[in-house]
Order: structure tokens, then sequence, then C-alpha cells
């Protein structure tokens, strides 16, 4: 998706629009990943100095509601995450994510923001429907939307040029992702394939946003309400 197809707002850049304070019942396609999730079963492809390293990984995976942010007319309704990985038979972390999962109603659109513990961060995006059970987001390195950056090494040694994500949703509470980083290495004949793949199983069901569960709490205030009173607005 290029910025011209994800931006459609027109001229007015300041007028907010109107949000629902029930994040779970706007999320669209990915609102099945709201919650917590392990995987058992991942696998990782990485760069080695001999050559390629294969590891297969255990995942804990959190994804909890926030309430809606807006940049003017723009509206996203979204999961806050982390997840932390170990390979099998291994107490230490092996990768370890944080960042967001929103969507965006009014663009039909997917955002995925990424910051790992290496020094390096990206926002990657992609088209999909709000019912979608398969979605891909990409994110290209030298950009000023949906970019990649690193730090100043990792940026030379192991440059990557582009991320690319495909989840897949299933309908046993599971759902599954491939996601590939392309690496320039510092002496490589070949841009090097970085992969991993894990199919994530529910732990538990996700608690609702702190906006609506105040709603819930309250009796003496209704959605309506909390919707105007600007009080309530993160």
């Amino acid at each position: 998706m290029s910025p011209a197809e994800a931006d459609s707002y027109g001229t007015d850049i300041y007028t907010e629009t109107d949000g629902d304070p029930d994040t779970l019942a706007n999320l669209g396609p990915i609102r099945p990943m709201a919650g917590v999730f392990e995987g058992l079963k991942g696998a990782d492809q990485h760069p080695v100095d001999v050559g390629v390293g294969r590891s297969a990984f255990i995942e804990h995976y959190e994804l909890s509601p926030i309430d809606f942010q807006t940049n003017g007319p723009q509206i996203f309704y979204g999961l806050r995450y982390h997840t932390n990985i170990r390979e099998v038979g291994s107490a230490a972390m092996f990768h370890d994510q944080v960042g967001y999962w929103l969507w965006e109603p009014l663009a039909n659109s997917v955002t995925l923001t990424l910051g790992i513990p290496r020094g390096q961060a990206l926002v990657a995006m992609g088209h999909a429907e709000s019912d979608a059970t398969e979605f891909e987001l990409t994110a290209t390195a030298g950009t000023d939307v949906n970019g990649i950056v690193s730090n100043p090494f990792l940026d030379r040694a192991f440059h990557t040029s582009s991320y690319r994500i495909h989840v897949t949703i299933h309908d046993d509470n599971t759902w599954s992702y491939e996601e590939e980083g392309v690496l320039e290495i510092e002496g490589g004949d070949a841009p090097f394939h970085h992969t991993d793949r894990n199919t994530l199983n529910r732990v538990s069901w996700p608690q609702p946003n702190p906006l609506f569960q105040n709603g819930l709490e309250d009796s003496s205030l209704g959605i309506g309400s909390l919707r105007n009173e600007s009080e309530y607005l993160p």
C-alpha cells in the first residue's frame, strides 16, 4: 500500500472523528489476536558466520486492547503487544519485541509498530478488509513512511532493506505468522532472508480497554456520555 493510497482524509487535518470506547468491538481483522497466546513450535532461520543458523523457539505473546487514538480525522483501534521468545531448552531470552497492532477502519489498513532491544524499529502496513482472515504488511528502509531504522553498527553490518509479515487467523483460537527480513550483510555476496514463523494458541481472553472498562464499572456513565466527556479521553 502506497502512502497516497493510505491517506485519503482531505484537507481538514484538525477535526477529530468520533471514536467508540469499545475497542474490542472495533478491531477489524486483528480482533482474534487480542489476548494472551503461546506458541511451542516456532522456527527461525538467521545468518551465522558459516552460513545459515536454524533455531526452534517457544513464544509468549500478550496483546492488550488500548483506547482509540486519533490524528485529526484519522482513527486507530489497537492492541499493545509484547512477545518474548526463548530457544527450546534455554532459559535465556532469544528475542524480545514490543509495539502496537493498529486497525485503521477508514482506510481498511493494518499497521504494525515494532521495536526490539537490538536498537532497531520499524512501521509496517498493509491493506485488509475488516473480516479478513489473512493479511500482509511490509516496510522498506530509506523511506519516510512504513520504514525501518537501525543503530549504526546494525545498519552497516546487517542492513535490513525490507520487512514482510503474513498473518493468518484460524478458526480454532489460534493465529500464525510468517515473517521475513531481507538483510544486506557486510561481506556477503547476496541478500540473506531472515525468517521466523510460529502458530500461537490462545491462553486467555483479553480484558476490555481502560476507557470501556471505566464505563462498565461506573453504572452512572453510559457509552454516549463517555464519547462526549473530555475527562474520559486518554
